[in-house]
């Protein structure tokens, strides 16, 4: 998947390789951006489109994630502490914002990169 991240008000986008599976409202997955290696596990709601995860760095720290699912992307906000910011996650080798009419069916694995701001 393509991804990015930002901080607080800074519109610098931030890039993380990502990999999610979505399955059983279950959120799982792996990768890494310019803090390092990252899980991630969470849930979603496919009535609503919401998503909530924990990314977790290894060996460090946690990041919050919550946001709602728009055609095949999800948008949202991360917190960690008082920090936060805002993320965009869209299937790899689509546009960014780029959106397909939704299927009712769960969606299948999606292998994406990820961008953050700093």
């Amino acid at each position: 998947m393509d991804c990015f991240y930002n901080y607080g008000a800074n519109i610098r986008k931030h890039r993380m390789d990502l990999v999610l599976t979505f399955a059983n409202r279950t959120i799982s997955g792996d990768g890494r951006d310019d803090v390092g290696l990252f899980l991630v596990s969470g849930r979603f709601d496919d009535t609503n489109g919401e998503c909530y995860w924990t990314k977790t760095y290894v060996g460090t720290h946690d990041v919050y994630y919550r946001g709602f699912r728009e055609g095949k992307g999800i948008w949202g906000l991360w917190e960690l502490g008082s920090d936060s910011g805002g993320f965009h996650i869209w299937p790899l080798g689509e546009e960014e914002g780029e959106h397909e009419h939704e299927s009712a069916e769960e969606p299948a694995p999606l292998e994406a990169i990820a961008a953050q701001t700093v």
